[in-house]
């Protein structure tokens, strides 16, 4: 299975409105988000790539997301969001982390401290980390910084 990785910006003028412009801007805007935790498949494989499912004929599906994402909204202030990750090369399987804060280094710490806590008491062994960051500076009106990691998508509809 391939697990896409895309990320986003946006602004609104409230912080709901930053958040759908975010998902937009990342591609995933017309899906019900259904978040998952932290735990990548056997079998997978992660591309980080900034794709465009806004408009493909799903409106509504469900969407199989790890999702990490911040907002500011105070001129100058900044929104930094990032998924990390570990995979075993031999089975694909791995970790996903996602977090949030007011800078990219803070963002990046935070990734690289828990993937390395998570590996800890594992019997997996994982390969280096990898990391998708992206941020925003507020003009003063409500910003949104997401990073979001889709396993797949699904209709409502359980005849399809």
């Amino acid at each position: 299975m391939d697990i896409y990785v895309t990320d986003g910006i946006g602004s609104g003028r409230t912080e709901k409105g930053a958040f759908d412009a975010a998902l937009f801007d990342a591609g995933v805007a017309n899906y019900n988000i259904l978040e998952l935790s932290s735990v990548i498949p056997d079998g997978s494989k992660v591309v980080v790539e900034k794709i465009d499912r806004n408009a493909i004929g799903e409106h509504g599906y469900k969407l199989y997301a790890v999702l990490a994402n911040a907002s500011a909204d105070k001129e100058g202030e900044e929104a930094w969001a990032g998924i990390g990750w570990v995979q075993n090369d031999k089975t694909g399987g791995g970790l996903f982390v996602e977090h949030h804060g007011s800078s990219e280094e803070e963002v990046n710490k935070l990734i690289q401290k828990s993937l390395e806590d998570m590996k800890k008491y594992r019997t997996q062994k994982y390969g280096e980390i990898h990391k998708k960051i992206t941020g925003i500076k507020s003009d003063g009106r409500p910003a949104c910084a997401l990073v979001c990691a889709f396993y797949q998508s699904e209709s409502w509809d359980t005849r399809k």
